[in-house]
């Protein structure tokens, strides 16, 4: 989707128009994430341009499109120029030794591993 959205409306509130436009995002990204899969491809990745035109979009994260939608709007722009183009993506295997545990720890390498030693005891 490559589109020009006004963000300013004759006889319409300007945060509904904003609404407006966000859900038009939502719901193009929700149509293209149910569109079946090719052979060979695990998930759809997205590529996200935002600006206040054409020549001055930015690339964004995903995560970060209607938040910057927002900066736009509250800087004071006419219109926002849109970008979301879907392309496959691929996992890519974990190297041989690693585990999940390496990539997110769950806590920090000072706290107990054993959550029960935390737990106060009483000797009544």
């Amino acid at each position: 989707m490559r589109k020009i959205f006004p963000l300013t409306q004759e006889g319409r509130h300007p945060d509904r128009v904003l609404d407006a436009v966000k859900h038009d995002i939502r719901k193009y990204i929700k149509r293209e994430r149910r569109r079946a899969l090719p052979e060979g491809v695990d998930f759809l990745d997205f590529d996200c341009r935002i600006g206040a035109s054409k020549e001055a979009a930015e690339v964004v994260h995903l995560a970060a499109l209607i938040g910057q939608l927002d900066v736009l709007a509250c800087d004071g722009a006419a219109q926002a120029y849109v970008e979301v183009l879907a392309k496959p993506g691929v996992r890519r295997p974990r190297p041989a030794g690693a585990s999940a545990a390496d990539d997110h720890p769950a806590q920090s390498s000072d706290a107990p591993d054993d959550p029960a030693s935390d737990a106060p005891t009483s000797t009544d």
